[in-house]
């Protein structure tokens, strides 16, 4: 083996014809990437700095390759004849060293850099025609942190209000004015913070031992465990599932597994609690949204009432009521909507009790009836003898989701999450490097998870305008050849 050999070679030779990154320079102009980075430089102090879409093309070959570092990046952009080419380097000339690359990646790629890149791209597929978000489809996969789950500490932390709390606070005591009960207090104190405080008024407590007991519970505040390495990042335990420290990426697609949105949050927050941000996003760019498909975690009243309320439809699976474990069957409470009650097992009427502060109506039974009742150990455990079934006030949404599962339509819609939002998190993990992260911090690690996505749409879109582009090429040759396999437009 001969080493060492001078030869003159022309670089665009070396680089195949259907090498990804020609398809992807070929896909889009990146040249607008001057126009978004623009107020991030100065353009009359400081030397001259590296090309900012080279510092692109660089962070975008680690997210095409799933490399996992930019000093690996780095690396391999310097002897990889296909990278050098896709910068527009020579073989002999210097690459950017992966200091430059990492300091621009944290200070010059901000949160806004990356949305507009991010909303360019996605901006560029719908442009060609590549994105059809008549359906979309949502859900959320786990990132596992790089934080070691020894190193925590217990940390007491406020309860985050809920966004839907006075649209649910209004209803709540509406239904309560129906039902001729006094409605709730508003118990924030935003309007008279700047007052002094009145000192209370010696009342008579009558309040049970029992309420008081359960009010010390629900106490507006929660013990959660917190990283010393990223306290950013959250606790998640799922199942038989491992206990481990994570961030949680909710991504939205269409039918083609085109990302239309992102969020990312702590490994510990809920599918449901980011659904409406989300949504939101979507709903804005992609106004003709028609149908949200997403698994079962997403099935909460105020999801349901969320979707159906702009005439949109949500497609999700069967979720198992929360019952009595050997009792009686959920289906055998019977709501009564025109006597608004319900109707037991054994055909006793519970009447309307009260709506509480989280939006359930009480129903509670005669504990007379119940005394005797011959299936009472089926039905409830309580020493008053008092059964009490709950019904949301917005539980007709969500029984308008049920009935859209036993559609065909939606049912064929459902079973292509496997092959939509699924396959998406798939690819991600297996092929670009997203089991898990070298960043730390949520702005860090979202950036990250944006680019990351980024990288995948740019893909599809390069590989499909380069699919479609061929295929024209080769019926334009047919055409040529066999004129008389040109259909004739009057006989169409």
């Amino acid at each position: 083996m001969e080493r060492g050999i001078f030869e003159i070679v022309d670089t665009e030779s070396l680089v195949p014809k259907d090498h990804l990154l020609r398809k992807i320079d070929a896909a889009v102009d990146f040249t607008k990437l001057y126009d978004m980075v623009e107020p991030l430089y100065c353009a009359d102090n400081g030397r001259p700095s590296v090309d900012p879409v080279v510092l692109f093309k660089m962070v975008l070959i680690q997210h095409l390759y799933g490399l996992g570092s930019l000093r690996r990046t780095a690396e391999e952009v310097s002897f990889n004849v296909a990278y050098r080419w896709f910068l527009g380097y020579r073989l002999q000339e210097d690459t950017p060293h992966f200091s430059t690359v990492s300091y621009n990646f944290r200070h010059r790629f901000t949160a806004e850099t990356v949305d507009q890149i991010f909303n360019w791209i996605l901006m560029e597929m719908v442009e060609a025609g590549y994105v059809a978000p008549g359906v979309v489809f949502v859900d959320g996969t786990h990132i596992k942190a790089n934080a070691n789950t020894k190193k925590v500490v217990q940390k007491e932390v406020p309860v985050a209000a809920k966004r839907y709390a006075d649209e649910l606070m209004e209803e709540v005591n509406a239904d309560r004015e129906a039902h001729g009960k006094k409605p709730f207090e508003d118990d924030s104190d935003d309007d008279n913070h700047n007052e002094p405080p009145v000192p209370p008024k010696k009342k008579r407590d009558n309040t049970s031992k029992k309420k008081l007991k359960k009010r010390k519970k629900e106490a507006k505040k929660k013990t959660v465990t917190v990283s010393t390495t990223d306290p950013d990042c959250g606790l998640f335990v799922k199942g038989d599932h491992k206990k481990q420290l994570a961030y949680e990426a909710h991504t939205a697609c269409d039918i083609r597994g085109v990302v239309l949105a992102v969020e990312i949050t702590p490994g510990n927050v809920h599918d449901s609690v980011v659904f409406d941000d989300v949504y939101d996003k979507v709903v804005e760019q992609f106004p003709d949204v028609h149908a949200f498909v997403a698994d079962s975690a997403y099935k909460t009243p105020h999801i349901c009432k969320k979707v159906f309320s702009d005439n949109r439809v949500l497609s999700t699976a069967y979720k198992r009521p929360m019952t009595m474990k050997g009792g009686h069957e959920w289906w055998k409470y019977v709501y009564d909507e025109h006597f608004d009650c319900i109707i037991c097992p054994e055909y006793q009427v519970l009447n309307y009790s009260t709506t509480n502060r989280d939006g359930y109506r009480e129903y509670k039974s005669n504990p007379q009836i119940c005394a005797n009742c011959p299936t009472r150990h089926l039905c409830t455990h309580s020493k008053d003898f008092v059964k009490t079934v709950t019904r949301h006030i917005w539980k007709d949404y969500e029984e308008m989701a049920d009935d859209v599962r036993y559609t065909p339509i939606y049912q064929r819609m459902y079973k292509a999450r496997k092959e939509t939002i699924e396959r998406v998190f798939a690819d991600a993990k297996e092929k670009h490097g997203m089991r898990y992260t070298r960043y730390t911090g949520l702005a860090q690690v979202t950036n990250w998870v944006k680019l990351t996505f980024a990288a995948m749409n740019l893909k599809k879109l390069a590989k499909w305008r380069w699919k479609d582009m061929h295929n024209s090429l080769i019926s334009c040759i047919i055409f040529f050849i066999f004129p008389q396999y040109i259909p004739n437009p009057c006989l169409a």
